[in-house]
């Protein structure tokens, strides 16, 4: 598989999703060690839809990226910045590591700060938020060591596997982030 080097980190780069990669997506969507933490368990995927979605996510005005081992150039996640209102200057960011043995390895915060550098620096953005449930401690560990900070909890709004957990809601502010993560700038 092709993949282009848009935002380029120090172990990981982050390429335009590649609707040939359906497969390997609908692979990682399958597992619940993936979909529990990203809410997607009760839904089922197809490779046909899969493929579709990756097709039509950027007319949306999202931007999704597949996370790229720099090393071997494997796909080893997806991540994005979506719900981006360019007028409140607001955006949401998603992400998610495939494999087991391609998490706690720092990829998932080298997607995040590449992803941030990128919104604030060049898209102008002033808050980046995501969501995240309260069971996924390792995630919220990242979310924080990035330097979101919790602004709100949806208390047991989240059910999977015969148990209620609270939706958390974290975010970050362009004068939260002060470093450069992306090597490839050209100024």
């Amino acid at each position: 598989m092709k993949y282009f080097k848009k935002l380029v980190g120090e172990k990981i780069y982050l390429s335009p999703v590649n609707a040939e990669d359906a497969e390997k997506y609908v692979e990682w969507l399958s597992d619940f060690n993936v979909t529990d933490g990203i809410g997607r368990s009760g839904q089922i995927f197809t490779v046909e839809n899969e493929k579709q979605w990756l097709e039509e996510t950027s007319k949306k005005g999202d931007l999704h990226f597949g996370i790229v081992n720099l090393e071997h150039d494997e796909l080893i996640g997806n991540c994005g910045i979506h719900d981006i209102n360019y007028q409140r200057r607001t955006a949401t960011v998603g992400i998610f590591i495939g494999k087991d043995q391609n998490r706690n390895r720092g990829y998932g915060t080298e997607a995040l700060q590449l992803l941030l550098d990128y919104g604030f620096h060049y898209l102008n953005l002033k808050n980046i938020m995501l969501t995240v449930f309260s069971f996924n401690e390792r995630a919220i560990a990242c979310y924080k060591k990035v330097g979101f900070k919790e602004f709100g909890r949806r208390r047991q709004s989240y059910f999977v596997n015969g148990n209620y957990y609270d939706e958390v809601q974290m975010d970050i502010l362009a004068e939260e982030f002060t470093q450069d993560f992306i090597k490839n700038k050209n100024i």
